[in-house]
């Protein structure tokens, strides 16, 4: 096997060379010849392959591509925009799901009624509103916002304050992330002296102490879970972090009502996401998290789908 042709895990490379015919939608038109682009492998069709010169040229408002006197060329790849395998972008990073899944009837909070998961219009009904064969499902959910792993903005804990759609997203996706491990500690309060050490300003710091390991036990609500101090979180509300979240069933100790972990947080503006999963497979840093809610007025927490974006694997 010639290497020259072969990409570093050994696949052959192709490139294709062909004519096309481009018209846009807004009028004019493009045409080439002899134009070779590289492609994951000779077997792409033609409407594969014109959308592939659309993106290597950055085209907008094409109408039609017609493709003509294509052959597939063994040549080494000599780079283009948006010319990789479908999927080859997200494949080079990973992704962490942070979140736990919503189901009928699940408790999350002690106390607090599970969802109520059902159709609005089943796909059996459905059928009688559209042609042979087409049919949709539309759900109905009723829940407290307090389920699974949510959200509280500072609207939960202040009338005044931002409910969920006065949050910024800037805020709630894309932030410099920070894991605080205290697993296995023998205290289960997450005091000032753990965190001084972390570099939290600016970024999602969270709180991992494996209490998601109880997730869907009695044991999960039962009381005694780790939680964030006072002390700890008037600390963190003078740094200034953009998110402060933990795989605990409160961030507060529940055998306190003043809530002072909550109250601190959430007076600087600074959101809390708790019922967090996962954080184990996380590193210390050097990942992105993203959690943001639906923008609810009114509202003051909501459900995330929570996740971690880590960038690829050396090899």
């Amino acid at each position: 096997m010639d290497q020259a042709y072969d990409d570093a895990d050994g696949q052959q490379q192709w490139r294709v060379q062909f004519d096309a015919d481009v018209v846009f939608a807004n009028g004019g038109g493009l045409q080439t010849q002899g134009f070779r682009l590289d492609v994951p492998g000779p077997e792409l069709s033609d409407d594969e392959l014109g959308e592939l010169l659309v993106r290597h040229l950055g085209l907008l408002m094409v109408q039609t591509v017609r493709i003509t006197d294509r052959r597939a060329l063994r040549e080494a790849h000599k780079g283009g925009r948006g010319t990789e395998r479908a999927g080859a972008r997200t494949q080079d990073r990973r992704i962490v799901e942070l979140s736990h899944p919503i189901r009928h009837g699940m408790v999350t909070c002690p106390g607090l009624p599970g969802p109520d998961i059902s159709d609005h219009l089943s796909r059996e009904a459905s059928r009688d509103h559209y042609a042979p064969g087409t049919e949709f499902q539309i759900g109905r959910i009723s829940m407290v916002a307090n389920t699974g792993t949510y959200l509280d903005s500072p609207f939960h804990r202040f009338a005044d304050r931002p409910d969920l759609a006065g949050l910024p997203l800037d805020g709630l996706v894309d932030l410099d992330g920070l894991v605080v491990r205290v697993i296995g500690a023998q205290d289960r309060a997450v005091d000032r002296t753990t965190l001084v050490p972390h570099p939290v300003a600016g970024r999602a710091v969270l709180i991992h102490t494996g209490w998601d390991r109880h997730w869907g036990s009695e044991r999960y609500g039962a009381g005694g879970h780790p939680f964030l101090t006072a002390e700890g979180a008037t600390w963190l509300a003078e740094q200034r972090p953009a998110l402060v979240g933990i795989d605990s069933q409160n961030i507060d100790d529940t055998e306190d009502p003043t809530r002072p972990a909550h109250t601190a947080l959430l007076a600087a503006g600074i959101p809390v996401v708790e019922h967090l999963r996962g954080l184990d497979n996380l590193p210390v840093d050097g990942f992105r998290f993203h959690a943001a809610p639906p923008a609810v007025e009114g509202l003051g927490t909501f459900p995330v789908r929570a996740y971690a974006v880590l960038p690829p694997q050396e090899r």
